[in-house]
């Protein structure tokens, strides 16, 4: 039973544990790999959008005061009439804003074409730019990808000129642009930029770019309000009735509000309405101004970023609980979602997350999945492995409402159960052992102990306790073969096989101390067992003496008969005195022939109670020389029924281990059954084969043989078979009980091919020396 428990344990069990294993390790190959591939440019785009717009949203503050936007609105036009205005009157406007010192003007607005009507205004608005010295004018492209530039005259009076395009994403919104953009062969700051540097012209972003750098792309850090910068309407500020001081030491945007005038742009910052261009380029200008303007991460910073909390959400799975991974994943993905919303604001960093927040989100239903499922084939697995050992009663099977898991919990609950009752089974059955059973940890620690233990513990005046030592409770116990202690504890902690130790307690009860590992792997506890054979030894001390009886007061008169009879049959003669002979002739052979069969019986007897009891000598032997002793023996009984011995000595030593009394006798007893059962006139063949490992002496008969009924009791003691009894053979049937002991004690083998009528033949096999 503890065999069984123990490899149900460690079977099975471990072969699960396995592959669940190799199932994480193939289920995070493929987790991660997905994460690095969605982590790639373009992947999970419009996912990534709203994470940037929530970020947008999040760390937007107030528009720095130096940007100031003069819209042209429905007012101004108005009041000024359609559009396209006169360009005398922007001109006017520049004029009157460059008296008011501000540090840029943007003038957001494209004079492509000759004023035809009034050809006069373009140098007035030219005359203006220049003498303000301050003016960026924009350039752009037009639907086909052309550029449209600005007048030849006016791009000469202008202090620089700055491109207008931005980056729209995969949803129509735009984020992002690029710092500088390459237009008809020239390469451009955005307007917004190109105003600073107007203002600021020793800053870094006002280098030159070098030859060949990729175009590097920001994301617009976006103020907040509405509207978000102080804007002045176009025809306020040239009638004069905007205060001087509103534009002095500020950068000035001028650009179209009107509806139908202006491109409108769908921002992160806007829901119900869409921004102007005019206000994307104060936009860009005050991101450059307060430096919340965000480079996107590397491609490959970005994975690394991605991979980062799929990989601890994968040791978390693996080494927590289910309670605690669910929590781990919860917090991984708040902190990913947070670390993408701040990174822009704490590092200037637009990373892009939806890779590691879609799997760090799957991760933990997938491989609770994987668990479950595994959990369910386990569950399963157990319960038919317990079904077929037979261990269990047949689990009632559950209702047709529940689910396989709930079935399969239920059957767990049932399986519960059975196994506490079998438990108790064990554990009582265990306490109910008639012999002192104790069950140890490594350290020789009483664990348990039944009621025979405790019975034997008060015998010798001690009460078990709990963890007590098992070398306390064998304390004066000593082993008969060493004299030393019966038990040491360091047969237990190293772990060695079974083992057990016959000795005598102190209160001289002979007592055989087996001990077994639990077969588990690694050993976690021994079994003792304290047989008393105090009893056995006694009845060995008995037949001990019986033996001696036999041999000495059975044998010495028998042996006085022979002898008196040899002595009479030597120096037989009438005495002076005597009128006849001191027996008959008839009557002495009969003498003579019970007293040798006595003789012989209580030999045979005796050589047999030895090979039984006392282990044999282990010396080289010759097998041909032991052979050749034993047809020497049996030559006068062959002779005498006219019997041919055929042996031809080898020349090879065929030497094995072993008594070489015992084997010498095993030899003659089957040879001289050999020529008492075998024909008169008929051969007895012997021989010694070899085998890789093995010598055999091979004792062939041509005797009546022996049927396989009567080989099953063949080496029975006193077991003699119908046919010799028949023939009045003498004999008493130990012989070849003695032969079969002796072969077993030599860890030898014994054959027997024999067909009745046919004769016999007896293979001694012996492992070579």
């Amino acid at each position: 039973m503890w065999r069984w428990l123990n490899r149900l344990r460690a079977s099975d069990v471990s072969q699960g544990h396995l592959g669940l294993r190799r199932e994480w390790w193939i289920f995070s190959a493929l987790l991660l790999a997905a994460c690095w591939w969605l982590a790639g440019p373009q992947q999970l785009e419009r996912s990534n959008l709203l994470v940037q717009d929530l970020a947008t949203r999040l760390q937007q503050r107030p528009a720095s005061p130096e940007v100031v936007v003069i819209a042209i609105d429905e007012r101004s036009i108005e009041a000024i009439g359609r559009w396209p205005w006169r360009r005398a009157i922007h001109a006017q406007l520049v004029r009157h804003l460059s008296a008011q010192n501000p540090k840029a003007i943007g003038l957001d607005v494209l004079f492509s074409e000759e004023d035809l009507d009034y050809p006069a205004d373009d140098a007035l608005l030219a005359s203006a730019i220049a003498d303000s010295g301050r003016v960026v004018l924009p350039v752009a492209q037009d639907l086909a990808g052309r550029p449209v530039g600005q007048l030849p005259a006016l791009v000469q009076a202008a202090a620089a000129l700055g491109h207008v395009q931005l980056r729209v994403d995969a949803d129509g919104g735009v984020r992002s642009f690029a710092p500088r953009a390459g237009l008809a062969g020239q390469s451009h700051l955005h307007l917004g930029l190109a105003m600073r540097c107007v203002a600021q012209p020793q800053d870094a972003l006002c280098a030159p770019q070098p030859a060949g750098a990729p175009p590097a792309l920001q994301y617009i850090g976006f103020a907040g309000g509405n509207p978000a910068f102080t804007t002045y309407s176009y025809i306020d500020v040239v009638r004069g009735a905007i205060p001087a001081s509103a534009f002095r030491g500020k950068y000035v945007v001028v650009g179209s509000l009107a509806t139908g005038l202006s491109a409108s742009i769908a921002t992160p910052t806007q829901t119900a309405q869409h921004t102007p261009n005019v206000v994307m380029v104060a936009q860009i200008l005050n991101g450059a101004l307060q430096h919340t303007h965000a480079t996107p991460a590397s491609a490959t910073a970005n994975r690394l970023f991605n991979v980062l909390p799929v990989l601890l959400t994968l040791l978390a799975l693996a080494l927590l609980g289910p309670s605690a991974a669910l929590a781990a994943c919860v917090l991984l993905w708040s902190a990913t979602l947070l670390t993408a919303t701040l990174a822009p604001l704490w590092w200037q960093l637009v990373l892009t997350p939806a890779a590691a927040l879609l799997l760090v989100a799957l991760a933990y239903p997938l491989w609770s999945w994987r668990r479950l499922n595994a959990a369910a084939r386990f569950l399963e697995h157990e319960m038919r492995d317990l079904g077929r050992s037979g261990a269990l009663a047949p689990l009632q099977s559950g209702l047709m409402g529940q689910d396989m898991l709930a079935q399969r919990i239920q059957a767990v609950e049932q399986a519960s159960r059975q196994l506490r009752a079998l438990h108790h089974f064990v554990s009582e059955s265990l306490l109910q052992l008639p012999s002192p059973t104790l069950v140890c940890d490594p350290q020789g620690r009483i664990l348990l102990a039944n009621s025979a233990a405790h019975r034997y513990a008060q015998s010798l005046g001690q009460t078990l306790q709990e963890r007590q030592d098992v070398q306390l409770l064998l304390a004066g116990a000593r082993e008969n073969e060493s004299q030393g202690p019966l038990f040491d504890p360091q047969t237990l902690a190293g772990g060695q096989a079974s083992f057990q130790h016959e000795g005598t307690d102190r209160l001289g009860n002979h007592l055989l101390l087996v001990g077994r590992p639990f077969a588990a792997p690694p050993t976690t506890g021994w079994l003792l067992t304290l047989v008393d054979i105090t009893r056995m030894r006694q009845a060995m001390a008995q037949r001990d003496q019986a033996m001696h009886f036999i041999s000495h007061d059975i044998r010495a008169p028998i042996g006085a008969i022979v002898t008196l009879l040899e002595m009479d049959r030597t120096f037989g003669h009438r005495a002076a005195d005597s009128a006849g002979p001191l027996v008959s002739s008839d009557t002495e052979v009969r003498i003579e022939r019970y007293a040798r069969s006595a003789l012989a019986l209580a030999d045979d007897f005796v050589h047999l109670a030895r090979a039984q009891q006392q282990p044999p000598r282990q010396e080289a032997v010759e097998l041909g020389l032991l052979l050749e002793q034993a047809v020497d023996d049996s030559w006068a009984a062959a002779h005498a029924k006219l019997i041919d011995i055929d042996w031809m000595p080898q020349e090879a030593e065929a030497l094995v281990t072993g008594d070489p009394g015992q084997l010498r006798r095993v030899l003659g007893n089957l040879l001289g059954n050999a020529v008492k059962y075998s024909p008169a006139g008929s051969t007895v063949h012997c021989s010694i084969t070899e085998r890789p490992a093995h010598w055999v002496v091979v004792l062939r008969d041509e005797g009546d043989g022996i049927s396989p009924e009567q080989q099953a009791t063949l080496f029975q003691p006193f077991t003699r078979l119908a046919q010799h009894e028949a023939s009045h053979i003498q004999g008493v049937g130990l012989g070849l009980a003695f032969v079969h002991t002796v072969m077993q004690r030599h860890g030898a083998v014994m054959e027997l091919d024999s067909t009745p009528g046919q004769g016999s033949t007896f293979r001694l096999v012996f492992a070579k020396r």
